[in-house]
């Protein structure tokens, strides 16, 4: 699969259709090889417009709720971010490239191991 393909889809297809124009947000999406934070089952569905399952029973959000959520904020790098559930990391990565700095904290260890 040619995931930088599906990433500039995933942008262009999903994101911007759902009104997220924020060209930060945008390029940081573009940046992330979402593929990554994924089992290696699902990383054919990284992309795709659905939550993905987790170890954990837990799910990884939609890439488009993930996107406005992360506009929502308007982060800049003078801003500090808390998140509070890991989940998978790629929030954390997004919050990362858009913030001056990210904490985030988990209660699922093996989560976290991953």
């Amino acid at each position: 699969m040619d995931f930088e393909k599906a990433r500039f889809n995933m942008v262009e297809q999903q994101i911007r259709p759902w009104d997220v124009l924020d060209f930060d947000v945008l390029d940081a999406l573009a940046e992330i090889p979402r593929e990554l934070f994924v089992d290696e089952d699902l990383q054919g569905l990284a992309y795709a417009d659905m939550a993905l399952p987790l170890a954990n029973g837990h799910k990884m959000l939609e890439p488009k709720v993930v996107a406005r959520l992360a506009q929502g904020l308007k982060l800049t790098k003078n801003d500090t971010v808390l998140e509070i559930g890991t989940g998978s990391g790629y929030a954390s990565a997004l919050l990362a490239k858009l913030a001056g700095r990210v904490v985030s904290d988990d209660i699922d260890a093996e989560q976290q191991n991953r």
